[in-house]
């Protein structure tokens, strides 16, 4: 099948659009594009000589710019590669004007990398200029609902908001978790003594333990995840849903967590919805509770301008450019710029692939 340069483009460009802020994606294209420009060691119309290459090639990039790599399993990421992204034959074109243009589209996708960066800089400096008194949850949450080149990312921006609250007031409530052993098991204890030290931090002499309570992040996650968000070390375990469910992505909350005690936040618009789902595939009593945005919106109000607002408020915020600043680390890089000049982007110039 022929490709114009302006449907190639347009394939890119729609993988751009439909990338999270990290870009994984179109940073491998761009990789591929380089690779075949500078060391000539692929064939853009044979796949198999840079399908695996091209994510090492990628995750070199990402490792310098992100301090991450991407965790999606090995077939979402050859997704890349499919009819409706940029196979083979769009590669061809691409390359073909990136080759003779002196790396012109690897410029452009790098280009789009930064732009989408510095986006993401606004709602970090929202964080930083705000204290206790200005900072408004529903404007954070818009700098990123209310930007296109951002809004694939609205979920990540979701989990931080909710962890930040849930970490600050468990913190500051001292909340402890005790495991204890039944003392009518002590035989037992001591058959497995080994065992109940190492998993449970428990022995015959010290048959129980006290630990504060804490919440954890799973960590970056990818589109295609529908599992755990957050954990806490007493039992619940945390799904965040920002998006729209269908009764599919319903199943996937519930099936790939193992936990009997799962929190669900979502928008005040999703909570008929999700109780809706859960009650149809029977898994209503797996859930133990349903918060919403309204509740979360209430809770920091209570935190940065309640009774409480100078124990909690700095902290809250505080977090918040913590968590913004480890999820998207290159929000406050100056690596990017010697990256371009290293490569030579910055001295190239082209109407059609202008950002």
């Amino acid at each position: 099948m022929s490709v114009s340069l302006n449907e190639a483009k347009d394939a890119l460009d729609n993988i751009i659009n439909k990338a999270r802020v990290h870009l994984y994606k179109p940073i491998q294209v761009a990789e591929i594009l380089y690779h075949h420009r500078v060391f000539d060691d692929l064939t853009l119309s044979n796949l198999n000589t840079y399908r695996k290459s091209s994510k090492k090639w990628r995750d070199i990039i990402c490792k310098r710019f992100l301090g991450r790599i991407t965790t999606s399993s090995s077939r979402y990421q050859d997704n890349l590669f499919d009819k409706n992204a940029t196979p083979p034959e769009v590669l061809m074109v691409l390359g073909e004007d990136n080759k003779s243009k002196s790396g012109i589209v690897e410029a452009y996708i790098y280009r789009k990398f930064i732009e989408r960066y510095s986006q993401m800089t606004s709602g970090l400096a929202y964080c930083m200029k705000s204290d206790i008194e200005n900072f408004k949850l529903t404007e954070f949450i818009g700098q990123f609902q209310n930007n296109p080149g951002l809004k694939r990312s609205i979920d990540k921006i979701y989990e931080i908001v909710v962890y930040a609250l849930f970490k600050v007031l468990i913190e500051e409530l001292n909340v402890t978790v005790k495991v204890q052993l039944d003392f009518n098991k002590l035989d037992l204890l001591k058959e497995f003594e080994e065992f109940t030290q190492k998993v449970l931090s428990i022995n015959s002499q010290n048959p129980s333990f006290t630990a504060s309570a804490k919440f954890y992040r799973v960590g970056v996650t990818n589109a295609a995840d529908r599992g755990l968000d957050m954990w806490a070390n007493y039992g619940p375990a945390v799904q965040i849903k920002y998006l729209s469910l269908n009764e599919s992505l319903a199943e996937g909350i519930v099936s790939n967590i193992t936990a009997d005690r799962i929190v669900i936040v979502c928008r005040d618009s999703e909570e008929r919805t999700i109780v809706s789902l859960l009650n149809q595939i029977g898994w209503k009593s797996r859930i133990q509770s349903i918060i919403t945005q309204s509740h979360l919106e209430a809770w920091y109000e209570k935190a940065l301008r309640g009774s409480f607002r100078n124990i909690l408020g700095a902290r809250l915020i505080e977090i918040l450019i913590e968590e913004i600043k480890y999820e998207f680390p290159s929000s406050e890089s100056n690596d990017l710029v010697s990256f371009m000049e290293e490569r030579e982007y910055t001295l190239l110039s082209d109407p059609f692939w202008s950002v």
